[in-house]
């Protein structure tokens, strides 16, 4: 059997010192996340990222850097995540468009609010995320590389 962790995306969005959050129906209740989802075959993980922001929260996402990349695992028996943390801004909100299955809000929170809500986060990863970010955490996009469907002979 192979061994391989599931590569996901993330967006830490700020606006007016408040980070959109998702509210999800996840196995453990209701939970708080940035906007999130797993990488999908043939996309890169700037369309990901796009792509995941739009289906979750009904808003266009344009990544600006990469916070961190980030491994994480709830304890032994449970799925690793490799996750990549982007950070951008958001714009064109379609409040008609119908959010992705499991999504039951968007939020607005900031910092504090966030972390009184510690107990529904669904992973230290969200809190964490929004203080390396807070901290100035930022690299440059150039770090991603995609070579999709090169030919070599």
């Amino acid at each position: 059997m192979v061994w391989k962790p599931h590569v996901t995306v993330a967006a830490i969005i700020e606006q007016d010192r408040r980070f959109l959050l998702v509210e999800e129906e996840t196995p453990y209740g209701l939970q708080f996340n940035q906007p999130a989802g797993h990488f999908e075959e043939n996309e890169d993980l700037i369309a990901a990222v796009k792509r995941e922001v739009r289906e979750e929260t009904a808003w266009q996402f344009e990544p600006e850097a990469i916070v961190s990349l980030q491994l994480w695992r709830r304890n032994p028996q449970s799925t690793t995540f490799l996750r990549v943390l982007f950070t951008g801004s958001c714009h064109s909100h379609d409040p008609t468009q119908p959010l992705d299955t499991g999504i039951v809000a968007t939020h607005w929170l900031t910092r504090d609010e966030i972390a009184a809500q510690a107990h529904c986060l669904r992973s230290p990863l969200v809190l964490l995320g929004v203080d390396e970010y807070m901290q100035g955490q930022r690299h440059p996009l150039a770090l991603l590389k995609s070579f999709l469907d090169l030919d070599h002979e």
